[in-house]
């Protein structure tokens, strides 16, 4: 008993001692382990493997959109694809491909080469009028290891589909005269202020030209200022275009959501999408109340050229992180989580990337190292 007594103040000197040490602010906490967050709870029969619509496109569409078939095989992916051959140079897409999206409710596609004049109607307006996919979303972030002239970038660029200048509305009024219309509605700017309460972010900013278009960019504002009202905890500001354009490539950091018409929108999202890394890199889809596409998120480079295509070194990780949203919208979120988490990693490590990164590899060695890395 006696030497049971004499060790308790030694045991309690010790208790205080790590205490202390538990309390100072001066030694770094210590690491939490590595464990799950709290689960993702399925209803009954969400495990069953869903039918995505897939359309490789044109030039090293079929490259990048067989990169994401084979990690889809590899992670077991709970989805299955309907493949169809479609391309820019036809006059329409097929029937069969628009009932197929119809029918999935979700469809993944490379780039469809758009021909420059000469009558033909773009197949990529066509998919989102037939299936009013209003909504464009871009992420623009910075992945870490990935140098940029910027650091701290998460843009989201939130660009009206199907009307403003991209509806098609022209007509030869005479011969040497086009008339174009505009118009626009207030649907955007809900989907822009739903998008940013259900992903918490903070600032939803309105891009526009009122101060020259009154008319039509003055009813895109009113409609931003309308609903912003809806949403108090979400700062809402408005920027002019080309205040915007010199804005973002001197301080992109200021922005958070972006919601736009259409034609400003495909001008700022390739523009956020350079400053954050580069196209090859960015992640997008398209979406509607039914149906949703899910592609590269910017525009510019989603067909590539010839040398990339015979090198074979076109980038897939813009349609891979695009196939990690398309995960979560299926709500697969684990499969997305560890996707996502494999691409990152390769960025990272830095020992795997094509030519527009800065390395030498090509796609299939992209492929085999996301492969090698998923959980």
């Amino acid at each position: 008993m006696a030497r049971r007594a004499a060790t308790l103040p030694i045991l309690r000197r010790l208790a205080d001692t790590a205490a202390s040490v538990r309390l100072s602010p001066l030694l770094p906490k210590p690491d939490v382990p590595n464990a799950r967050s709290v689960t993702y709870m399925p209803r009954p029969g969400d495990g069953a493997p869903r039918a995505v619509t897939l359309i490789p496109g044109d030039g090293i569409g079929p490259m990048v959109t067989g990169a994401v078939e084979q990690v889809m095989s590899a992670m077991h992916a709970p989805v299955y694809f309907e493949k169809y051959d479609v391309h820019g140079d036809m006059k329409r897409v097929p029937e069969e491909v628009i009932e197929s999206i119809k029918k999935n409710k979700v469809c993944l596609k490379g780039g469809l080469k758009t021909p420059v004049g000469g009558g033909v109607s773009s197949l990529n307006v066509q998919l989102r009028k037939e299936l009013d996919l209003y909504a464009s979303l871009v992420n623009c972030f910075n992945l870490p290891g990935l140098p940029t002239r910027h650091e701290g970038v998460d843009i989201v660029v939130i660009r009206e589909n199907t009307e403003g200048e991209y509806s098609g509305l022209e007509h030869e009024v005479v011969p040497g005269v086009v008339e174009s219309l505009k118009f626009c509605s207030e649907r955007i700017a809900k989907y822009a202020f739903e998008y940013a309460y259900l992903n918490n972010r903070k600032k939803v900013t309105a891009v526009h030209k009122a101060n020259i278009m009154k008319l039509a960019d003055g009813l895109f504002l009113e409609s931003c200022r309308e609903v912003a009202t809806k949403y108090p905890s979400i700062k809402y500001n408005e920027i002019i275009v080309d205040n915007c354009c010199m804005q973002l490539v001197s301080k992109p950091e200021q922005f958070d959501v972006m919601v736009t018409p259409n034609l400003y929108g495909n001008l700022v999202a390739n523009t956020a999408a350079g400053i954050a890394g580069g196209t090859g890199v960015m992640p997008g889809g398209n979406v509607g109340a039914d149906h949703a596409v899910f592609e590269q998120g910017a525009s510019a480079g989603n067909v590539g050229n010839e040398k990339i295509l015979d090198q074979k070194k076109a980038n897939p990780v813009a349609l891979l992180l695009s196939s990690a949203m398309m995960l979560r919208h299926l709500q697969f979120p684990s499969f997305a989580d560890r996707l996502e988490t494999a691409v990152k990693r390769i960025i990272m490590e830095g020992k795997v990337r094509t030519k527009d990164l800065g390395g030498d590899s090509t796609t299939q060695e992209v492929v085999d190292a996301v492969i090698s890395n998923l959980d």
